[in-house]
């Protein structure tokens, strides 16, 4: 859909690329949103970093063909996947240390494994949904529409995610943290430093 469809092998590697992006950016994100995690809080960071991802996965359903706007369509594409990587490389480790400093000392690795399984989980749902999509629709309906709906449906987890993300609390270790005023300006040097 997003790739010249004259040169299959090259719209094949194109397409991989694009799926490079999203794990080559990762790290940059996990980096970011450390960062600014230990700053200014997990709870803060959490919420961006979720509509970093979310919204980049809502609007690969809404992008353009190649056939559309040509070049632009895996320009947009990659941006898209960048975004998603990047929230990703935020939302993963932000969320394992949410969970372990909220859970009680006998508990951690109980607390840190549920963000660990909503990898595999989502991968199970969103390969059964391109299943059942595929498997009800016509191959000509799929390559028209059908494969937006779930980069579309997703908005809904997108906005449950949101409001769940805005009830937390912020977690007692950093709140200890600040009370005891141990900023940091640059957080991230300070790890280089332990290594």
């Amino acid at each position: 859909m997003f790739f010249p469809s004259k040169d299959s092998t090259s719209a094949v590697l194109l397409s991989l690329a694009t799926f490079s992006i999203a794990f080559l950016s990762r790290p940059l994100g996990s980096a970011v949103f450390g960062h600014y995690g230990d700053k200014i809080g997990r709870k803060t960071t959490l919420v961006i970093a979720l509509l970093t991802m979310g919204v980049s996965t809502v609007s690969i359903g809404f992008l353009p063909s190649y056939a559309s706007i040509g070049r632009a369509a895996p320009l947009l594409l990659m941006f898209c996947r960048f975004g998603q990587g990047v929230g990703l490389g935020g939302e993963w480790g932000g969320a394992v240390l949410l969970a372990i400093e909220n859970a009680r000392p006998n508990k951690r690795a109980w607390y840190g494994m549920f963000p660990q399984l909503r990898d595999p989980i989502g991968l199970l749902l969103s390969g059964g949904t391109f299943l059942v999509l595929t498997d009800t629709m016509s191959a000509d309906a799929f390559l028209d529409y059908g494969w937006r709906i779930p980069f579309i449906a997703s908005s809904l987890l997108v906005v449950v995610g949101f409001f769940i993300r805005l009830k937390i609390t912020e977690t007692p270790a950093f709140e200890n943290s600040k009370k005891e005023q141990e900023e940091l300006k640059i957080p991230f040097f300070y790890f280089i430093k332990i290594l």
